[in-house]
């Protein structure tokens, strides 16, 4: 390990925690990662890290430790558990929790952390599978000013940006009021072109219509839900994610527990997480979440 390497614990090694973790190795840096699957583990290993054969494994001796897991209460059990991270982790380790999760547990496992002395940043990402593979996330990030400075190298490694937020929590109420956008803006860019294609206008040239004019928006000209337009999006793949429909009903129903608690109306935001529900439940599981197009094709 040359001098400026550190040691990490990489926690979730799935779709996105694999990538990133891999694109950490690459840099140089010696890491450690645990995954309930072998086959994660060891796709791990052959990036060239090493595989955990305990959470106390991965985490006792790194410098740093970073997390993507599925849910809240993944992450508290993780840091906060019997045989959790706090329990094992050296004495100055950084933690950064790259999990989109609630804001109620994402504050509880920081301030848990801080009770044992430990700086722990959460820092959800956007820019799906693809971004994790090529190193082009954007973190939105939460926690201490110092910590951030210390996790800027690291996530310039896994991402091509990086945003301080602000205070512990900050970081996933961004992720959670982006993705309520991003979901929004799908289903209306799906819609604009289901409605295209009934009046009888190619698909081909509303994209070259809107995508210069004031319907421009990301799911438009990055992530275009009908085949052709845009080389890289999904639909050109049979709609496989990406960012799986069943992720994006996850976001949509955190953004909703949040407006809830913070007294906020998100008609739009409530109507996509039901919208997804239905798509979720119809077939959408396992599709990117563009793929809601064919669900709205199909309603008359």
């Amino acid at each position: 390990m040359n001098e400026t390497a550190l040691r990490i614990g990489f926690i979730g090694l799935g779709n996105m925690g694999g990538p990133m973790a891999a694109n950490l190795v690459a840099a140089g840096h010696e890491v450690c990662g645990f995954d309930l699957s072998i086959r994660a583990s060891d796709a791990l290993v052959l990036a060239g890290g090493t595989a955990a054969t305990s959470l106390a494994h991965a985490v006792e001796n790194a410098d740093v430790v970073i997390s993507m897991l599925p849910a809240g209460q993944h992450v508290v059990a993780v840091y906060s558990g019997p045989d959790g991270v706090l329990r094992h982790a050296k004495e100055g380790a950084l933690f950064i929790d790259c999990s989109t999760i609630d804001l109620e547990n994402a504050r509880s496992a920081s301030a848990a952390a801080a009770a044992k002395g430990f700086e722990m940043l959460d820092a959800p990402v956007s820019g799906g599978i693809a971004g994790a593979a090529a190193g082009t996330l954007t973190f939105m990030v939460g926690g201490s000013v110092s910590g951030f400075a210390r996790a800027e190298p690291l996530l310039a490694i896994m991402g091509q940006k990086s945003v301080y937020a602000g205070e512990s929590g900050a970081g996933q109420a961004a992720k959670i009021c982006n993705n309520m956008l991003l979901g929004i803006s799908m289903i209306g860019t799906c819609e604009a072109f289901v409605l295209a294609e009934r009046m009888g206008l190619e698909p081909q040239k509303l994209f070259d219509i809107a995508s210069t004019s004031s319907g421009q928006c990301w799911s438009l000209t990055s992530y275009c839900p009908v085949p052709g337009p845009v080389e890289s999006s999904p639909a050109n793949r049979d709609y496989q994610p990406g960012f799986a429909a069943e992720l994006m009903l996850k976001d949509l129903g955190l953004s909703q527990e949040a407006a809830k608690l913070f007294g906020t109306h998100t008609p739009l935001g409530q109507h996509a997480a039901q919208l997804y529900k239905d798509y979720c439940e119809h077939g959408g599981r396992g599709l990117d979440f563009s793929g809601i197009i064919k669900f709205l094709r199909e309603k008359v």
